[in-house]
């Protein structure tokens, strides 16, 4: 059990990356009434922006 919570918790800012910033820039999107570029849907492009964001937080250590 404890090495499947670590396991988790090496992954977590991939999860807070498309769980948590990716619903935040689709609601702020739409909040605003801003349209998503080349037509995807706010949650698609809040997605290509979170996604990659915690892959690189992984990957780094650290948000910036």
């Amino acid at each position: 059990m404890q090495n499947a919570v670590q396991a988790l918790f090496k992954i977590m800012p991939f999860l807070f990356g498309i769980g948590f910033i990716a619903p935040l820039i689709a609601q702020t999107m739409s909040y605003w009434e801003w349209e998503p570029p080349l037509g995807l849907s706010p949650i698609g492009f809040g997605l290509l922006i979170g996604g990659p964001w915690g892959l690189y937080a992984t990957w780094r250590g650290r948000w910036l």
